[in-house]
């Protein structure tokens, strides 16, 4: 009965959607569609159909990684049996002030895939809280699992997830693990779907130069009805951009949430120190610490080291998203603040690793990183610049374009596999425009960070000058570039 109400409910939205569109449309002056005129709805759209062609391409390219690349793959490495097997799976979690509730369907779904999936196995749990630990052991308890099921302890002080990484990787290191070994590091709020690690580890038999790859990511958002649509939009993206940087075996990051690496990788002290205590060297901010961003870290590390990247789209987790604040505009802004800046910090850096490190596509993704924060914003900009001097048609035939295109855009996202609602078009042109805008902001402050779980930030140990001169550059250089950008659209219009 919920899934007839949710259906019915959703084609309501879609219904009134539609007839908004229409409404705009019957409101319009019939030159907006007449091809012979300068108010052509398509000309006005012109003017960021470039922006549009980068996605184009991950489309193309995630579509032939997924419906043709992908599945060729996984016959290979299904013919290969028994010799892609590991020598032994260890599952690193890492959880700090997690609910105890999402902490035992956690540990839980990792103690049954280490039990089903036939391989010798060591669950690692990097914990911080004595809670945990009792729950863990009544929980391993229950299970009972078979004498090749192994369970270890690593307790940390509370002071951030790549310590508790850090702390995982030496005690695996412990153990001495061979080359045929592999590590999957699980984030404490992520429940296993059962076979994910049979799914996963046959690609680094067959590909040899492959020193991590990562999960599809499917999500439970403990929150509204907008903040749930929203997250569930972000891995529809993420599922389409992984697909097409899969086909040439360069995803962009090893996400907290479920990744695997050889155990070669994460007991090699470089790759440690990566994870650890990452930096950036800024020509203005300074040199300071990644407090965030492991995911970003760890993927930098493997491109310096010399390995490849991969993603298998069949090998599904399942997050629980809890929501830094009750308001989603409040809740979306943090969470932006937090993934664009580990975006950010990392992206300079990445390109310095060069084309013949990266080759060429990856190359031009991360040069689109760093361009798209301002390319977001022209086509709203030209018509609010458009309307104020030649009426407010040109604001109108703006909004039909970009209600069109986000519903197109939305169609698309259903292609991969995820499920799309009503919402979407709406939440895309929002986190367009309101990304766009965050990037810019922590672009010039890419020092400024926090977690959004815990109360944690980093603290340089500054002097009052070098606050004073971080804080006041940084506004300066984003009034100077936002005034430069402005300047040029009226320039230009």
């Amino acid at each position: 009965m919920d899934r007839l109400k949710n259906r019915l409910l959703e084609a309501s939205g879609w219904v009134f959607y539609l007839s908004l569109l229409g409404v705009m449309a019957l409101a319009l002056p019939g030159s907006v569609f007449d091809p012979e005129s300068r108010n052509y709805l398509l000309l006005i759209g012109a003017i960021g159909i470039w922006r549009y062609s980068m996605g184009a391409v991950h489309f193309v390219r995630g579509m032939l990684f997924l419906y043709l690349v992908y599945p060729h793959y996984r016959r290979k490495a299904r013919r290969l049996g028994t010799a892609a097997d590991p020598s032994h799976v260890y599952l690193l979690v890492t959880s700090f002030r997690i609910d105890a509730l999402t902490t035992a369907q956690v540990y839980r779904s990792v103690i049954e895939e280490a039990i089903n999936c036939d391989y010798p196995s060591t669950v690692v749990c990097s914990i911080v809280e004595l809670s945990d630990e009792l729950l863990i052991k009544n929980l391993w308890a229950k299970l009972n699992p078979p004498e090749r099921v192994k369970l270890g302890f690593v307790r940390i002080p509370g002071t951030g997830k790549r310590d508790g990484l850090a702390y995982g990787f030496r005690a695996i290191s412990r153990y001495l693990p061979d080359a045929r070994a592999v590590v999957a590091v699980v984030d404490g709020d992520t429940v296993l779907s059962p076979g994910v690690v049979r799914k996963t580890v046959p690609y680094f038999q067959l590909f040899p130069n492959v020193g991590g790859l990562t999960t599809n990511e499917f999500c439970e958002v403990r929150g509204g009805y907008i903040m749930s649509e929203w997250h569930k939009l972000r891995f529809a993206q993420r599922h389409l951009n992984m697909c097409s940087m899969a086909l040439n075996k360069r995803v962009l990051t090893m996400t907290g949430r479920m990744s695997v690496f050889r155990a070669e990788v994460v007991t090699d002290p470089a790759f440690i120190a990566d994870v650890e205590s990452d930096y950036l060297e800024h020509w203005r901010l300074g040199r300071f610490q990644f407090l965030t961003g492991d995911d970003k870290s760890s993927w930098f590390s493997l491109m310096r080291l010399g390995y490849d990247t991969f993603y298998v789209p069949d090998a599904t987790i399942n997050t629980v998203e809890h929501p830094p604040e009750k308001s989603f505009l409040k809740a979306s802004r943090k969470l932006m603040f937090r993934w664009y800046g580990n975006n950010l910090r990392q992206n300079a850096r990445a390109l310095g690793l060069g084309r013949k490190r990266l080759g060429w596509f990856t190359s031009l993704v991360l040069f689109d990183q760093r361009v798209s924060m301002w390319t977001s914003l022209l086509g709203l900009s030209v018509a609010l610049i458009a309307s104020i001097k030649y009426g407010i048609v040109f604001m109108m035939v703006y909004l039909l374009w970009i209600g069109l295109t986000r519903l197109v855009l939305s169609l698309l996202l259903a292609c991969s596999g995820h499920h799309i609602g009503p919402a979407y078009p709406v939440i895309l042109y929002y986190n367009q425009i309101v990304g766009a805008l965050v990037k810019i902001y922590v672009f010039f402050r890419l020092d400024r960070q926090s977690w959004t779980r815990q109360d944690t930030k980093l603290d340089r140990g500054l002097l009052s000058f070098q606050r004073w001169f971080n804080t006041w550059s940084s506004r300066a250089m984003t009034f100077s570039a936002a005034s430069i950008f402005i300047a040029t659209l009226l320039v230009l219009v």
